[in-house]
């Protein structure tokens, strides 16, 4: 399993909210949903992406083009508008409900059909927007490393798929919400390989591709139950222990065996969510002796008990 392929196993989308927006200018949209993962794509038209000031210093907007597509990672504020003079008109909220700045509901007022809402079905300007609400422990180590909003032209991401996505954003056939999900997944996945492979990736995501410490990330990614220790990682990548660790030290930014506790321990909490298997099946399954030694780690980790992590809200996409 390699970075991305880690990403998609937190925020993979089941039912998530895919919605196509139309509006003539002037429109200016206020996002407040702090959803942990968003992605928008600028179909038609374009328009502009307002940061909330970090700090208390004004960020400058980012122009979004035809074709373009913007990710925004979680909880932060902004505005997407058609000028960045243009006063906000419409509230997103948590759970993507829609109001006025007076709080009035405008979900049905401005409702253009399946999927689509906004002044105009075919209005100057056209997104369609994917948004993951919730987000997975084994997810966290990139969501992390993304920055608050990426910007991607059209030409650095197959377009192939952005289609699939807008062609079926207005299509009601049966097993639509899996089609959608499948594709936001697809969307999301070329979007992040485009990103990654710019220059300002982070370092640890290049580790992948070092011979010996993408093999030792692997290893441990692959089989989180087994023992492993640095020398018999080391003895596995074909390399000295002291080499091994420094290398990956280096690359990923912390020691092997720090990066194996935070991939078990995130394991372990995406598995008390998602399953009903005793604490003491999940330890065995990410590699600890006994339920206490992973109900110990996990709360030292985590700052909370296996136990009211499971009994506490999801925190998966739903």
């Amino acid at each position: 399993m390699d970075a991305l392929a880690s990403l998609l196993e937190g925020p993979r989308a089941r039912a998530a909210f895919v919605m196509r927006s139309s509006f003539d200018p002037p429109w200016s949209l206020r996002i407040r949903d702090e959803a942990p993962l968003t992605l928008v794509a600028m179909v038609r038209g374009g328009g502009w992406i307002l940061p909330d000031p970090k700090g208390g210093k004004p960020s400058p907007p980012r122009q979004l083009r035809t074709g373009d597509i913007a990710l925004f990672r979680g909880p932060d504020h902004y505005t997407i508008a058609d000028d960045p003079a243009t006063p906000p008109q419409v509230i997103i909220h948590p759970g993507q409900t829609t109001t006025t700045l007076d709080g009035e509901v405008l979900c049905e007022a401005l409702s253009l059909g399946v999927r689509n809402w906004g002044t105009n079905e075919h209005a100057q300007s056209v997104m369609v927007t994917g948004t993951y609400e919730q987000e997975s422990a084994a997810s966290r180590r990139l969501l992390r490393a993304l920055p608050p909003i990426a910007v991607l032209s059209r030409g650095e991401i197959d377009s192939r798929v952005l289609d699939l996505l807008v062609d079926e954003s207005a299509k009601d056939l049966p097993a639509q919400g899996a089609m959608l999900d499948r594709l936001l997944d697809l969307l999301l996945i070329a979007t992040l390989r485009a990103w990654f492979a710019r220059a300002d990736a982070p370092a640890w995501y290049h580790a992948y591709g070092d011979p010996l410490v993408g093999k030792a990330l692997r290893l441990m990614q692959h089989n989180p139950a087994h023992a492993w220790t640095v020398a018999s990682l080391a003895a596995e990548v074909g390399v000295s222990r002291a080499a091994l660790a420094r290398r990956f030290t280096e690359l990923v930014g912390e020691p092997p065996m720090a990066f194996l506790t935070d991939w078990r321990l995130a394991l372990a909490a995406d598995l008390l969510h998602e399953s009903d298997a005793t604490l003491e099946s999940i330890a065995r399954r990410v590699g600890y002796g006994s339920a206490f030694a992973l109900s110990t780690a996990f709360k030292r980790h985590h700052g909370i008990s296996p136990r009211d992590h499971r009994n506490a809200p999801d925190q998966r996409t739903a």
